[in-house]
């Protein structure tokens, strides 16, 4: 794949940046700045959303017989390393993300007439039905029951880390339709939750080690939803949520957000002092952790663009999805790391009301270190969540060595 840019790709990222000049405001940077995880304001989200639909951007890498713009790699790789550049709210929307190109590949061309159009106007919000309590990275040993009843299913049971349930108003999960299954991935459905707020739903919120509400537990007691929700075949849910996953692992533009994150540890190294008094960018051992951390953000970028090279040529990431998000969320953790060691003893003080837009509450320490914490301890679980590391190494050692 040829990465070098043509003379139609330096058009496109000069009217993307005049895009960004013109429309990204500073309360959309400044709520971006201030959230250290992927879920924003609501309603920033919303009005972030619905100004890339005005301009038919909502969902860069939807084709466009699907309501997409139809960008090629090189277009998709241009957007998200502008939009990381410039402090872009990122494009957590799962519909976007999971759900649209899901029923792509495997929902009713009902479905898709009812649920696509929705997804790329902002008006609807998805949350994913996955983990549980005692089944999170095994994700097969599920056991939140969908029950036959006529043209229903009754759902009861429980969906554990449950990322923006409360900002939601439909939900996609897995269900299982028969327990007597004889293997635990098979008995397994796939299904779509219209109405988030029907009767028998409750969510109850989490908030993490950094302060924020962005998960929930989520109850289900007696809850109806009807087959014509149901994605693919029943009992075959297992393939459709595998296909699914390969989009989570695989489609997060995991380099151009390493890439713009290194970039701020440079900066902050240049501002911060070693022992001896001089700038931590000039410390021999600082300096190789910096250059060293540079190597694997560039081959994350490498391997996500033949990821999307994959995509934009209709074929699934496969193995390769979980190379990138073992590999993505490991580097982002390290430059955390090496940030907490650049703001040294500023990381003690944790003012999460500093952190709120508008507040007279001021930070300890520079502006820098306001937000290094927080995104320490809220990168902890992304080894965790979409598939824990051990398992995208089971993935990668069946799929790709044999083992």
């Amino acid at each position: 794949m040829d990465l070098a840019m043509k003379a139609e790709d330096v058009a496109f990222r000069d009217e993307v940046r005049a895009f960004l000049k013109e429309n990204l405001t500073d309360e959309l940077k400044a709520h971006a700045r201030l959230t250290p995880g992927i879920l924003s304001d609501q309603d920033l989200r919303v009005e972030w959303t619905k100004i890339l639909h005005k301009r038919g951007w909502s969902a860069p890498s939807w084709p466009k017989e699907h309501g997409g713009p139809g960008w090629n790699v090189m277009q998709r790789f241009i957007w998200a390393s502008e939009c990381a550049a410039a402090g872009a709210p990122h494009g957590s929307n799962m519909g976007l993300a999971m759900v649209g190109p899901t029923l792509m590949g495997h929902g009713t061309p009902e479905q898709r007439a009812k649920y696509l159009p929705a997804i790329l106007s902002g008006d609807d919000w998805w949350c994913q039905g996955y983990s549980e309590p005692g089944s999170g990275s095994d994700l097969a040993s599920l056991q939140c029951r969908a029950d036959s009843d006529g043209d229903d299913y009754i759902i009861n049971g429980t969906k554990l880390w449950t990322t923006g349930a409360h900002q939601s108003n439909k939900m996609f999960l897995l269900v299982r339709t028969d327990p007597n299954a004889p293997k635990k991935q098979e008995g397994i459905s796939f299904l779509l939750i219209d109405d988030f707020q029907a009767k028998g739903i409750k969510v109850d919120p989490i908030i993490t080690l950094a302060g924020d509400h962005e998960v929930n537990q989520v109850f289900f007691d007696d809850v109806r939803v009807p087959k014509a929700n149901r994605v693919g075949a029943e009992n075959n849910g297992w393939t459709v949520a595998k296909y699914l996953l390969e989009f989570e692992r695989g489609g997060a533009a995991h380099g151009a957000n390493l890439r713009n994150s290194l970039n701020k540890l440079k900066v902050m190294a240049a501002a911060e002092r070693s022992d001896n008094g001089e700038k931590l960018s000039d410390d021999p051992a600082f300096a190789r952790k910096i250059a060293e951390t540079d190597v694997e953000v560039t081959a994350v970028e490498y391997t996500e663009h033949r990821i999307m090279s994959q995509l934009s040529n209709g074929q699934n990431p496969g193995a390769a999805a979980s190379m990138i998000k073992l590999r993505g969320s490991d580097t982002n953790q390290k430059i955390t790391e090496l940030g907490m060691e650049a703001i040294a003893y500023y990381a003690e003080p944790h003012v999460l009301e500093a952190r709120n837009w508008g507040s007279n509450v001021p930070p300890v320490g520079p502006d820098h270190a306001l937000m290094v914490m927080p995104k320490y301890l809220n990168t902890r679980a992304q080894t965790i969540f979409g598939g824990s590391n051990e398992v995208q190494r089971g993935i990668m050692a069946k799929a790709v060595l044999g083992l």
